[in-house]
């Protein structure tokens, strides 16, 4: 098992490691919408909190050798499923042709006030 860390991505906030790589798969650690040079929530706009939490995951893929285009899983949390619409559109801009499993949930509160988690699964 190896531990997988980058600076284009922001540092976990617990004990844990942003992704841990096992064999030819990528386990990424849950990804707030932190923007890393700021350490800051990109917006408060849920849409845009998708897009920093997927350019999170890509910057740790990166760092591990793969692309977010061999993901294989992913789970998505969310604090309000009444964006969930909006949130697929922005999600179907990384993953247009590629289209791995995944979950949605609804949960009561995340990390920090985020609107939006998401981890990964990702083939190296």
């Amino acid at each position: 098992m190896t531990p997988i860390h980058t600076d284009s991505a922001p540092a976990a906030i617990g004990p844990y490691c942003q992704a841990m790589r096992h064999g030819d798969l990528l386990f990424v650690s849950g990804q707030l919408p932190i923007v890393p040079a700021t350490g800051a929530f990109v917006s408060e706009d849920p849409v845009e909190q998708m897009a920093q939490c997927l350019a999170n995951i890509a910057a740790i893929a990166e760092a591990a050798g793969t692309d977010i285009a061999k993901s294989l899983k992913l789970t998505i949390l969310v604090t309000d499923l009444s964006t969930f619409a909006a949130l697929n559109d922005e999600y179907a801009k990384v993953f247009s042709t590629h289209k791995p499993a995944r979950a949605c949930y609804e949960v009561s509160a995340l990390p920090k006030g985020a609107q939006v988690e998401i981890d990964a699964i990702i083939a190296v």
